[in-house]
């Protein structure tokens, strides 16, 4: 799948006047109560995919979600990589992300301080791809697995957010009108925690 540069600087320019105080780490993403909701992949909120039927309603979901938001050519899809330092220091990406993501540039870092004393680094990388239905399956595919983490794709204005995880996905939208107007359409999919969760 071919991809297009990412001017990274400008990237982080429009995160921070789409998304003011809004973590980068995408498992972060729902701080903004109002205009997130999450889907649950599989149905009685089932986590993990065990046939092929079941692979197939996950893939279905998110390609559906996705095909709802996504209003241009192409998709910005950020992956991670993980070490102990500030900056990456040489490759920290896992090889199935590599697999799955193999041209991304690096964008930015964030500490992962959810221990305290054992601070963390989460490497954000970046790729333009274009966008089809179908076209992300192999990389949402192990992230159904839980092989790969902390994924995120975002249209290339940064209009809305897509978070998926093991189990679901997190969707932030540009206003809490186009958030519940999507909630909405799949309901059925919503999760029965009365945090939405």
């Amino acid at each position: 799948m071919t991809t297009a540069a990412v001017d990274t600087v400008r990237l982080s320019m429009l995160w921070d006047e789409r998304w003011p105080g809004c973590s980068k780490l995408p498992y972060k993403l729902r701080g903004v109560r109002d205009r997130w909701v999450r889907f649950h992949t599989l149905p009685d909120s089932k986590r993990y995919p065990q046939t092929e039927a079941e692979y197939g309603i996950v893939l279905a979901r998110h390609n559906i979600v996705l095909a709802e938001l996504v209003t241009d050519s192409a998709v910005l899809v950020v992956t991670a990589g993980y070490s102990d330092a500030p900056e990456p220091q040489g490759p920290c990406r896992s090889s199935e992300t590599l697999d799955v993501h193999p041209d991304a540039v690096y964008w930015t870092s964030a500490c992962m301080d959810d221990e305290p004393g054992f601070e963390s680094w989460i490497h954000l990388y970046v790729s333009q791809m274009p966008w089809s239905a179908g076209g992300l399956d192999p990389l949402l595919r192990q992230v159904a697995d839980e092989v790969i983490a902390n994924v995120l794709v975002a249209d290339t204005g940064l209009r809305w957010l897509y978070h998926p995880y093991d189990g679901g996905m997190d969707v932030m939208l540009s206003s809490t009108a186009e958030r519940d107007a999507l909630r909405d359409r799949h309901h059925d999919w919503l999760s029965m925690h009365p945090g939405g969760l």
